[in-house]
């Protein structure tokens, strides 16, 4: 991909937003491996763009959701008349578009109600978790669950399988502020789900968001996430 060093900004909002097409999304993508400076304006475009993320209405939730989140829980039971969640495709781009990353995020919300009330799961049963995050992809299906312990410690389970190329890796990230940006809570090995070793940051809190990206193996190279978001949600606190 050719592109004039002063286009770089423009290039990395459109690609943030996701309004390039397919093949040159793709173009983008590959860029970004051999371009540092592709790299942080793309990270740079993600940080400027965080109000899309954070400034989110409430509103009214479909009631197909609720049987879509039900049948992909591992403690859910099965509900009469639901319809069985698909494994979504793995997404090609940042597709940021406010309006469909709205109501994935709001869907999220109600996704986090439902774990705390009972159909949560956890790797150990002697520790409470202080939020949980329902993560979706795009078009609204349950992909992840996060929880987030407060003690540098944070667990991810996967929900439906991705497909990790071999030179990339699933990186988990949250947003403790705007201030602080978004930071790594560590990568996934290979798509399985994973117990974290993050870093010391404040305590998680009620709507705080977190997401997961497709990076480079290794990690993002600009410590802030620049490739296609898998799927992303907010925590609320279990009752």
């Amino acid at each position: 991909m050719r592109y004039d060093r002063k286009d770089l900004p423009e290039i990395a909002d459109e690609y943030v937003l996701g309004l390039l097409e397919p093949a040159v999304q793709a173009e983008v993508e590959a860029a970004m491996e051999r371009d540092a400076d592709l790299r942080v304006a793309v990270a740079a475009s993600r940080e400027r763009f965080l109000p899309l993320d954070t400034g989110l209405e409430p509103a009214p939730v479909a009631a197909e959701l609720w049987a879509r989140i039900e049948a992909a829980l591992p403690s859910a039971q099965a509900v009469p008349g639901a319809v069985p969640p698909t494994a979504a495709p793995l997404p090609s781009s940042n597709d940021n578009h406010p309006r469909a990353w709205r109501a994935t995020a709001l869907s999220a919300l109600v996704a986090s109600l439902l774990l705390a009330v009972g159909l949560t799961w956890s790797l150990t049963r002697t520790t409470e978790p202080l939020v949980i995050a329902v993560l979706l992809d795009g078009t609204g299906e349950v992909q992840a669950v996060v929880e987030d312990f407060g003690n540098d410690t944070a667990k991810v389970r996967l929900l439906n399988a991705f497909t990790v190329p071999a030179d990339k890796t699933i990186q988990v990230w949250t947003l403790p502020s705007r201030e602080m940006g978004p930071v790594s809570l560590g990568l996934v090995p290979g798509s399985r789900s994973a117990v974290l070793d993050g870093p010391s940051l404040p305590k998680p809190r009620r709507d705080q968001l977190y997401e997961l990206t497709l990076e480079q193996a290794g990690g993002s190279p600009t410590g802030r996430p620049t490739g296609p978001i898998l799927a992303k949600g907010f925590a609320k606190p279990p009752l």
